[in-house]
């Protein structure tokens, strides 16, 4: 052994030492190759909407129902689900008490029904900005990190983009002063066109305004529907979230009319990490076992990618 090649071998038995000295003080993890998943799992209550909407369930259970029953410590409310209690405080503290006694995070809340951010009238857009003030404070309130909107508006593709981009970006500027981030749904109509949100993020061009890609949202119109690959890849680059979309399942426990494989290799080549929602929104299932299915399907692809 020459000289160099034995101050190495000693070098390297001296780091090799002083690890195994430090291995009883170092946390497990430090020493493992195992990774983590890129995305972390939750509970859309939309999955619920049958049974929220026929009163066998409430807003207030829909937290523990996700923990208990499925292992979910991370849940996304409804807005119509709050009942207009939305700026109860007495409502809102028994909320979060519930969820923070339990270790479940609130993540987001979907708004519906507060006016379109896309309305022509500048009035009317303003009013639509303004009704959804109370829902950033019910957000940062219950810990959540985002509201999820609608871009929508009655008019051309070009008209709509353009009062959507001030009325989102008026919404944006305010979330930013709350530290809570504005998303946008393709959720029909042109939000649906993946390259047309897309197109507003660019110009809105506000970290606190994002996007929330749902695999089955890309219906336009009754006649025109966007490749829902191409639509997740165009809204990734500003997702800060996604909403894993499941109907129904084939006998390998696929999602039979979304490749669920397909969606998550574009969103791993996309380096995108976060948190995914289940919604299952099908018929042929019972919501529970729609939601179990959509839970064994996720767990499995999280394997996959540790």
């Amino acid at each position: 052994m020459n000289s160099n090649t034995r101050r190495s071998f000693l070098k390297n038995m001296g780091m090799l030492s002083a690890a195994a000295g430090l291995a009883p003080i170092l946390p497990f993890d430090a020493f493992s190759l195992e990774r983590k998943p890129f995305f972390e799992i939750s509970l859309a209550e939309w999955s619920f909407h049958k049974a929220l909407f026929a009163k066998k369930m409430t807003n207030l259970e829909f937290p523990m129902k996700a923990k208990k029953d499925y292992g979910i410590n991370i849940v996304e409310y409804v807005s119509p689900f709050f009942d207009k209690k939305e700026s109860d405080q007495t409502y809102l503290k028994e909320l979060l008490t519930t969820t923070k006694g339990e270790g479940i995070q609130n993540h987001l809340i979907m708004i519906d029904g507060e006016g379109m951010l896309g309305d022509l009238d500048e009035k009317a857009r303003q009013q639509a900005v303004e009704k959804h003030h109370k829902w950033v404070a019910a957000a940062k309130y219950l810990g959540c990190k985002s509201i999820r909107v609608n871009a929508a508006g009655n008019g051309s593709a070009d008209e709509v983009k353009t009062a959507v981009v001030d009325g989102l970006g008026r919404l944006a500027e305010y979330g930013k002063q709350h530290k809570i981030n504005i998303i946008v749904e393709n959720h029909g109509g042109y939000s649906s066109d993946g390259s047309w949100l897309a197109s507003v993020m660019k110009q809105v061009n506000n970290p606190y305004c994002g996007t929330l890609p749902d695999f089955g949202n890309f219906r336009i119109s009754k006649d025109q529907e966007y490749d829902r690959y191409q639509g997740v890849k165009d809204l990734l680059p500003y997702a800060k979230g996604i909403s894993a979309k499941s109907l129904n399942f084939d006998a390998s426990g696929n999602e039979d009319t979304i490749d669920f494989d397909r969606m998550f290799k574009i969103i791993s080549d996309g380096k995108w990490s976060g948190i995914v929602g289940i919604e299952y929104e099908g018929s042929k299932l019972s919501e529970e076992e729609g939601i179990r299915k959509t839970v064994e399907l996720l767990r499995r692809i999280q394997k996959q990618y540790a």
